[in-house]
C-alpha cells in the first residue's frame, strides 16, 4: 500500500511502477472528482458521479474509502483487488491517509498480509513547488490540500517504512524491492 500527502509523486510513481514492473497489479481508485489532463477513465481512475459512488459504499464495493480534502470522495473497490490477490498477483494500492487506516484496520481483522509505504517529500518546500507547479489547482483548494499534507506528513511513523520521492525510479525500485516482489528486475523504460 503506498500513501503520503498530495502532490508528492504517488500517481507518477504507480504509473512507473506500472510501466516498469508489469507483475505488480495497480489497484484502480474510484473517485466523484473531475479527470486531470491526460487521466484516463478506467486507467488513472474509475470516474464516477456522487450517486454511483454512494451506491457501491451501499453494497459494500469498497474495500475503503474516504473524503479527500473536504469534498471529493475516493475508494478501493474490493472486488478485483480481493480477485488478485487469490491469484497470488502482487497488488499495489495508491491511497490516502484515512483509506490506509481503514485497510489496515481490514487487513489486521482479516489476517492478511500488507505492507504499508509512506511516499515522503524531500522537503515541504518541495511539495508545494510539486503542488503549484502542477498547475490542476486554485489557491484556496492548494491551501486546503497543504494543510491536509501538513497532517499526512505527521502521521508517517504509523507506515512501515518511508521512500523519499527525490527520484521517481530510485522511489520506484525502493518500493518494489519492499513489496517482495519476486523478479525486482524493471522492464527496459
Amino acid at each position: 500500500m503506498l500513501a503520503g500527502p498530495t502532490a508528492v509523486g504517488k500517481g507518477t510513481v504507480s504509473a512507473d511502477v506500472r510501466a516498469r514492473y508489469p507483475q505488480v497489479w495497480l489497484s484502480v481508485s474510484a473517485t466523484t472528482r473531475s479527470p486531470r489532463p491526460g487521466e484516463v477513465d478506467g486507467v488513472h481512475y474509475l470516474f464516477v458521479s456522487p450517486e454511483e459512488f454512494d451506491r457501491m459504499v451501499a453494497a459494500g464495493e469498497m474495500l475503503e474509502w474516504a473524503v479527500v480534502h473536504g469534498h471529493n470522495r475516493y475508494g478501493t473497490p474490493r472486488r478485483p483487488v480481493e480477485q488478485k490477490l487469490a491469484a497470488g498477483v502482487p497488488v499495489l494500492l495508491e491511497i490516502d491517509l484515512q483509506g490506509a487506516r481503514q485497510v489496515r484496520d481490514a487487513v489486521t481483522a482479516s489476517g492478511l498480509e500488507a505492507r504499508f509505504v509512506f511516499l515522503a517529500p524531500p522537503s515541504f518546500d518541495e511539495l508545494v513547488r510539486r503542488l503549484v507547479g502542477r498547475g490542476t489547482e486554485d489557491s484556496e483548494e492548494r491551501e486546503r490540500r497543504l494543510a491536509t499534507a501538513r497532517v499526512e506528513l505527521a502521521a508517517e511513523e504509523e507506515f512501515d517504512v518511508t521512500i523519499v520521492n527525490d527520484d521517481v525510479h530510485r522511489a520506484t525500485d525502493a518500493l518494489v524491492a519492499f513489496m517482495g516482489v519476486g523478479s525486482t528486475t524493471p522492464v527496459a523504460g
